[in-house]
């Protein structure tokens, strides 16, 4: 299928590794041997949540990646898996060590951020994910929080409040370099 195509193991563009599965998985892998795993499924979803940076040039062809892509296999669920979509997503994995050792997730059908998920508390990681971005955009957290506010009661929003809910003060946004290298200069002879 699709999800297994050589295509999918060899993203080059963060659009493409985004919709690779071996990339997402081989990343999040990747930033586990590194930071280590933690003792819970809700704190291994916090911290091995990718960030714009894990797909930015540097983390598209960081090796140690892309050695874990090549090693990743897809295979048919089968018809039990077939009945159970579009109920859910009905996936399984399975991760095999040089040493012998076996490691499996089992059936999974609602996993963190579908909407019959209930084993995870989506609104901490939507925070921790908001959170994330937030530290990437904002300078401080003052300016990231005035920022969220009017977000988190949307609700209760005046229409003239509404209109403006994504107005903030550019001057407040953190400076960083591009996830993708130096920007090219543009050519003045065009």
């Amino acid at each position: 299928g699709i999800i297994g195509a050589p295509a999918k193991k060899d993203p080059r563009t963060r659009q493409s590794a985004d919709h690779s599965m071996a990339f997402i998985v081989s990343r999040m892998l990747q930033k586990a041997l590194t930071q280590g795993m933690p003792s819970s499924h809700q704190e291994a979803w916090k911290l091995l949540m990718l960030a714009p940076v894990d797909y930015g040039r540097e983390a598209l062809f960081d090796p140690a990646t892309r050695a874990l892509m090549q090693k990743i296999t897809f295979d048919h669920g089968g018809s039990d898996y077939d009945k159970r979509y579009p109920d859910g997503i009905p996936t399984s994995m399975e991760i095999n060590m040089k040493g012998g050792a076996k490691f499996s997730s089992g059936l999974v059908m609602y996993p963190p951020g579908h909407a019959r998920n209930t084993t995870a508390d989506l609104k901490e990681l939507l925070s921790t994910k908001n959170k994330m971005m937030g530290d990437i955009v904002f300078a401080d957290t003052a300016s990231y929080e005035e920022f969220l506010k009017p977000l988190t009661n949307i609700k209760a929003l005046s229409p003239a409040d509404l209109q403006d809910i994504y107005s903030f003060d550019w001057n407040k946004m953190r400076q960083h370099p591009c996830i993708d290298g130096a920007r090219p200069t543009p050519n003045s002879k065009l």
